[in-house]
């Protein structure tokens, strides 16, 4: 299975705007009960995209810094990159459908 890797801020450069693959971020925080909702969709998407596309979660109470270079208001919020650019986001509860609409798009 895809592993879901933890990131902090001193970790972003290398792991999503470095990474060799296309990199899905979920900004999120513990106590945010939507955050915790959407995990086991993003895991799911991990494994059947493995190989395809890197999967990272960056906490936002952990990492304020990165959070606000974002623009991040709202939680969760998930973005998608590309060859190191913002390619798409989502913010709040979504379903598999609109992940994967995200997703396909990114990974060509």
């Amino acid at each position: 299975m895809a592993e879901v890797k933890q990131i902090k801020e001193e970790d972003f450069q290398k792991e999503v705007i470095e990474a060799d693959l296309p990199v899905l971020v979920d900004f999120w925080a513990e106590w945010c009960n939507p955050c915790l909702k959407m995990k086991p969709l993003i895991k799911e998407i991990g494994k059947e995209f493995e190989g395809r596309i890197k999967i990272c979660e960056l906490n936002v109470d952990q990492n304020p810094g990165k959070a606000a270079n974002y623009g991040i208001k709202s939680i969760p919020t998930i973005f998608f990159f590309k060859n190191g650019e913002v390619a798409g986001r989502v913010v709040g509860i979504v379903g598999k459908k609109e992940l994967l609409k995200h997703v396909v798009k990114l990974i060509g």
